[in-house]
């Protein structure tokens, strides 16, 4: 395909993707199967631009002065693929397959889009309106640059299982694939975005991968992981187990001594971890599938023993735009109370599984106070056995004083962020529960 025929492709997913609010995921499967002609390059390059409109389309709707497919892509070839107004009119001409030539407005519009640097700071981060408060709340004067460091694109993040190999043997398999140790996560390897019409290695393909020796996880996820601080022997309830990508951290961390017992409400979540815990040669998980009856019945022999509880749960998303932009214009306050309800509920049940002196990890990929640092806090005024604890020991144990450092409000609870720790954004707090008199 040609430029222009990309382009146009692109601005066809983003109709689909708004008319019908699909997942942009669904809408790029859907439009690659009726377009087969279309090479793996072409489906790559198409991919990028759907993806990468998303990301900025609050700031393109202000740029071209319209919320259409057609801007949004217009916006990302500027503001993001960094294409001069020349360099777009050649290619958005009007010609078989590409999309019509511009307008005298919207060269206008190209031209001035320095024009955004005096636009509200919610236009200029990229974030929903109504979100922004969250955000000013919790990123003061640095509000909009991690705003728009959550509208990049993201890396591709390995998570080397020691069970099986080392980082070095990895990355020496990965050496074209660009692969590179993480700045923080002990076990972790990072390649970097493509640039603009470029491909992210599917390593999923590699004999090391089929093998199990390593794992697609942010380097977020592992730096979490690591900060439960699992150790050999323990006794270990993964509460929101989903596709188990933090158990096979756990299990690694614990050299396959102890136990994990993996589990989730959701049986569907869970369907993935029986094939990944086989690949990774995980030995020490117990995967807990619900019976419909819920915890209480599930896990009843675990209450009070678990030296360690971690809760991954359920939340907006936020951390994660950069991988799933499309989530960040659907998001509705309605959405986010749900799931604030739905966190509490979580906590108050795992609470029951912490044997006294044991601790309760609470983990999002959220950014947002509301389901943060308010959740703990709520938590603690209603469960007067618990107490939030420093993560900071365990942070400067593992990685030492010279990485990036994590946002922290309390002094004790964390916040992964792109701008700060070149992560997902993640939140992470520990509660012990005081032993009995």
């Amino acid at each position: 395909m040609k430029p222009g025929g990309r382009i146009q492709a692109a601005i066809e997913v983003l109709d689909d993707v708004l008319s019908h609010h699909r997942p942009a995921s669904i809408a790029l499967s859907e439009w690659g199967r009726a377009h087969r002609f279309a090479g793996s390059g072409d489906r790559s390059s198409i991919g990028n631009l759907v993806y990468d409109a998303l990301r900025v389309k609050s700031a393109s709707t202000t740029l071209l002065g319209e919320e259409t497919s057609r801007a949004l892509v217009l916006g990302a070839l500027v503001l993001v693929w960094k294409q001069s107004l020349d360099e777009i009119a050649v290619v958005v001409d009007g010609s078989q397959h590409a999309p019509d030539a511009l307008t005298d407005a919207e060269r206008q519009a190209l031209e001035s889009f320095t024009q955004l640097q005096d636009a509200p700071p919610h236009i200029q981060a990229n974030i929903p309106e109504w979100l922004w408060p969250s955000f000013e709340e919790m990123f003061e004067d640095d509000a909009v640059a991690e705003g728009q460091a959550l509208a990049e694109r993201a890396p591709l993040d390995l998570r080397v299982n020691t069970l099986k190999s080392t980082l070095e043997k990895v990355q020496k398999a990965l050496t074209k694939a660009g692969a590179k140790p993480c700045r923080i996560a002990s076990n972790g390897l990072r390649i970097a975005p493509p640039p603009a019409t470029g491909r992210t290695p599917n390593v999923q393909n590699e004999p090391g991968f089929q093998r199990g020796h390593f794992e697609i996880q942010d380097e977020g996820s592992q730096i979490v992981s690591e900060l439960v601080f699992a150790k050999p022997g323990e006794q270990i309830l993964d509460y929101c187990a989903g596709g188990g990508g933090k158990t096979l951290a756990l299990a690694a961390a614990m050299k396959n001594k102890g136990q994990i017992f993996a589990y989730d409400s959701n049986k569907g979540r869970l369907a993935p971890i029986h094939q990944r815990l086989k690949r990774a040669g995980a030995h020490n998980v117990q995967v807990r599938t619900p019976s419909g009856d819920g915890p209480a019945t599930d896990l009843a022999d675990l209450v009070g023993k678990m030296d360690r509880v971690v809760i991954d749960a359920p939340c907006t998303g936020t951390g994660v735009w950069r991988r799933r932009p499309d989530a960040k214009w659907k998001l509705t306050p309605e959405a986010l109370t749900e799931r604030q309800e739905e966190q509490r509920n979580i906590l108050a049940d795992a609470r029951n599984y912490v044997r006294p002196g044991g601790y309760l990890c609470y983990i999002t990929c959220s950014v947002l106070p509301v389901e943060n640092e308010h959740q703990v806090h709520h938590f603690i005024e209603h469960n007067p056995d618990f107490e939030l604890v420093s993560a900071e020991e365990a942070w400067r144990e593992l990685y030492g004083f010279d990485k990036p450092s994590p946002w922290s409000d309390d002094m004790a609870s964390m916040r992964l962020t792109p701008a700060s720790t070149g992560t997902d954004g993640f939140y992470f707090a520990v509660l012990e529960r005081r032993k009995e008199d």
